[in-house]
């Protein structure tokens, strides 16, 4: 019988397994960056904390902050896509950016700073599952500057079928699979720190404490997505009535909302 597993994809059991598992955090981050994983000296994790209260409560997020090196480093999942997603993880990353400038000091002693966005949606046109986002000047494509860096990786994006050499690839399958066919292809490859990734999902998968967590967590974000969908359409509904009132008639609404009322 199949093991019924816990997906990595949930904010909270993402956090949880690379918070207790450094070798395996810095495996993922050389992975994600593209740098060779002896280059990174240092993983410094700035907020392990997993507050209870967010498991179940509504509109929380969680996010891993780290310091890589000299370098400010966030990474977050991001599960529902949101209308107004890029403006928030642009807002994070200036946050984060401005963070530990203190007052006094020169601009020169901002970091440079990383956002590693996964998100379980499509966000972009192309096929790539991987998009950097950088500051350039666009008459010639110039770096503005290399402080400014946000990496999204869409997961839907995603193959199927593992690559022993693609270590990048093999960290977003890993995090996408959701059942225990998909664990056990990626267990395959016999490369050590998936092969210890995936045991980590099976033990935690059978503790029972940590799937009520997840199960809690689980139904949170599904509450959260209810929740900005009847917003939306509430605001719908008060906006055609507001113009029926100025006169507008039910042809030139569905003009402008592209379907029937």
């Amino acid at each position: 019988m199949a093991r019924n597993v816990i997906s990595a994809k949930l904010d909270i059991i993402f956090k949880k397994i690379f918070t207790e598992n450094s070798d395996m955090l810095h495996s993922f981050v050389a992975s994600m960056l593209d740098v060779p994983s002896e280059s990174i000296e240092e993983i410094k994790i700035t907020n392990t904390e997993l507050p209870p209260e967010t498991y179940s409560g509504k509109f929380s997020r969680l996010d891993l902050s780290l310091r890589v090196d000299n370098r400010l480093v966030n990474v977050e999942i991001q599960v529902k896509n949101e209308p107004d997603y890029r403006d928030r993880t642009l807002f994070y990353w200036a946050k984060l950016y401005s963070s530990e400038l203190k007052s006094g000091e020169d601009y020169g002693e901002l970091k440079q700073t990383i956002t590693i966005n996964i998100i379980n949606f499509n966000m972009f046109s192309g096929d790539d599952y991987h998009t950097e986002v950088a500051a350039m000047i666009k008459e010639t494509d110039e770096i503005f500057s290399d402080k400014f860096s946000m990496h999204f990786f869409e997961l839907k994006k995603v193959g199927k079928k593992p690559n022993p050499n693609n270590s990048r690839e093999l960290w977003l399958q890993f995090i996408n699979a959701d059942s225990e066919e998909e664990f056990e292809m990626i267990k395959q490859t016999e490369i050590p720190i998936m092969q210890k990734a995936v045991r980590i999902i099976y033990d935690i998968s059978e503790d029972t404490k940590i799937r009520e967590i997840a199960r809690l967590r689980e139904k949170a974000l599904h509450d959260e997505a209810s929740a900005l969908k009847n917003a939306k359409a509430e605001e719908r509904v008060e906006t055609i009535s507001r113009m029926k009132a100025l006169g507008f008639t039910d042809e030139q609404i569905n003009a402008i909302y592209s379907d029937r009322i």
